[in-house]
């Protein structure tokens, strides 16, 4: 608990809320820094979810140091806020840690990528969205950007060729002209852009042939939004509500957190909790199906599945996995039907349907990104699955 009044020396910096020590709190407390918008949760009933749990605190598994650690030790070392294991639809695990709550909705970060995935599989599926059409049939206004010859399905995949940098720690990368964009930090002087919308539309260069390979670029998922929106006449967040949140049955209503003209930011600003996040995944777990709809269709999570490891690059693997992107997944490996939502600082939303099994972890790393804890994330990630049958 904070003292009230804070005092001064506890106070969140307003530029550095995401920054260690500060996202061992703001993660968890979204509402209290920025402005955001609701995700209702609607009146239907809730998606209940047996429980069976078993001890796995003490569960052990040697680390990407060859060195002896367990389940508990993992989690306490790498600064997790909640842990949320389902396997045959049963819950076999939960905890919280960092003071969260089964209530606390916690930033997703980039896991908002898949979200909006989700949600663009059922536009897909209804016609309303045709992957191989141009962008600019959606949004006309891009044709003077480098998104003018791209089609959708290079925004979904991550594979146009627009020049946008993504370098959390240099001041002058596209990513940082986001963060003030997307309302997460106030600027120094006078603002490039006033939302979202008006950074999509600098963004003319391009780097190479839409298509050639994958280059991870936080900006790609809202151009993929500002499609949803324009086809539906639906803004964002609502849509998310309508389509996905309220089938899904969730314990609590979500919010994302909005830039100056409004709009949700759908690549990282997505809030929800521990539980929601695992029937997020359960669902995707189960082929799109929960809470006795099929929500998502089967054919998107094939499709997802279905990614080309050869554009995917060397570099952005771990260890020894075959892995890829589409849309806005990440792949493990090509070889098994595991499927993850990612987020920096240590967010996860792990499904392997081959094993019938989904974990969703939230975390406040110190670091943006972190191979090594990655590594030892998906070391764990097997112990549990060995554990609970998966071979």
């Amino acid at each position: 608990m904070r003292p009230n009044p804070v005092p001064e020396d506890q106070r969140i910096p307003r530029n550095l809320w995401d920054r260690p020590p500060w996202n061992r709190w703001s993660f968890q407390n979204i509402r209290e820094i920025l402005p955001t918008t609701e995700v209702w949760r609607g009146t239907g009933p809730r998606w209940d979810l047996k429980e069976e749990p078993l001890a796995l605190d003490d569960l052990a598994f040697t680390d990407r140091l060859d060195q002896p650690t367990t389940v508990l030790q993992w989690l306490t070392d790498n600064f997790a806020d909640g842990i949320l294991v389902i396997h045959d639809g049963v819950v076999r695990y939960e905890k919280y840690l960092n003071g969260m709550t089964p209530r606390t909705l916690h930033l997703s970060q980039s896991m908002a990528k898949s979200v909006t995935s989700a949600v663009a599989g059922i536009l897909v599926g209804r016609g309303q969205l045709d992957p191989d059409r141009p962008v600019t049939d959606y949004l006309p206004e891009l044709a003077a950007t480098g998104w003018a010859d791209a089609l959708l399905r290079h925004v979904l995949d991550m594979t146009s060729g627009v020049r946008y940098v993504e370098d959390y720690e240099a001041p002058d990368s596209d990513i940082a002209d986001t963060d003030v964009a997307s309302g997460w930090r106030q600027p120094d002087g006078e603002a490039k852009f006033s939302c979202m919308w008006d950074q999509i539309l600098s963004l003319r260069d391009t780097t190479r042939t839409h298509g050639e390979r994958f280059e991870y670029r936080s900006i790609e998922t809202d151009v993929l939004a500002h499609c949803m929106e324009r086809v539906t006449q639906t803004r964002f967040a609502d849509l998310v509500s309508e389509e996905l949140w309220q089938p899904l049955g969730v314990d609590e209503s979500a919010c994302f957190t909005v830039d100056g003209a409004g709009y949700p930011l759908a690549d990282g600003g997505f809030n929800a909790s521990l539980r929601d996040y695992a029937r997020f995944g359960q669902m995707l777990c189960q082929y799109g199906k929960a809470n006795g709809k099929q929500i998502i269709p089967s054919g998107w999570i094939e499709d997802t599945l279905a990614g080309n490891p050869e554009i995917f690059g060397a570099d952005n693997n771990i260890g020894t996995d075959r892995g890829a992107y589409r849309n806005q997944f990440w792949l493990r490996d090509v070889g098994r039907r595991i499927m993850m939502a990612r987020g920096v600082f240590g967010q996860v939303i792990y499904v392997d349907l081959d094993h019938r099994l989904t974990i969703a972890r939230l975390s406040s790393w110190p670091e943006f990104l972190s191979k090594e804890r990655k590594h030892d994330d998906l070391l764990a990630f097997d112990a549990i699955t060995q554990t609970l049958g998966g071979g």
